[in-house]
């Protein structure tokens, strides 16, 4: 067992063990502050697939904007255990069921396409060696992608006009 695989299993295993305690815990701080882990350990992942581009994107966008954004929201939202709905049994039964039988689908479509395969995707990747780094990144955008991406900021651009109008006092 490689170095590559070793540590690829326990970030997975660290994950994993982050997205369960984000469901589990019952604080919502404390579940903002396991989602951060989750995310920065996502962004490792993306260390070991060659992708820097996107491990840093990860860190800034999720980790940074996106968990500062929950974690305000929480904090003005006062939720207290007085206001909390209370789910009845069967409803938590069947979310149970569900979850249970997505991981079944999801477990049963990575063992029939045969994705685990960890030799096939360690070859893959050295071979494509250059394929993470941000100047192949920025070629492909800007030759390839680049009506989709003026149309996007575009979109954002109408996005923060339309925050800012609805934010507004009068």
């Amino acid at each position: 067992m490689s170095l590559n695989q070793i540590a690829f299993l326990g970030l997975a295993a660290m994950s994993l063990l982050g997205a369960i305690m984000v469901v589990t815990t019952k604080k919502p701080l404390y579940s903002i502050l396991y989602l951060i882990f989750t995310f920065f350990c996502i962004a490792a992942h993306f260390v070991i697939l060659n992708a820097q581009f996107l491990a840093v994107v990860q860190v800034i966008v999720y980790a940074g904007a996106i968990m500062v954004l929950f974690l305000f929201v929480v904090m003005l939202l006062n939720l207290n255990k007085e206001s909390e709905y209370r789910k009845p049994a069967l409803l938590k039964v069947a979310a149970a069921m569900s979850g249970g039988m997505l991981l079944l689908l999801t477990v049963a479509g990575v063992v029939k396409s045969g994705a685990g395969n960890v030799e096939t995707a360690e070859a893959a990747l050295y071979t494509q060696t250059t394929i993470g780094y941000v100047s192949n990144l920025g070629l492909s955008l800007f030759k390839e992608y680049l009506i989709p991406f003026e149309v996007v900021s575009i979109l954002f651009l109408s996005a923060m006009v339309g925050a800012v109008v609805l934010g507004r006092k009068d």
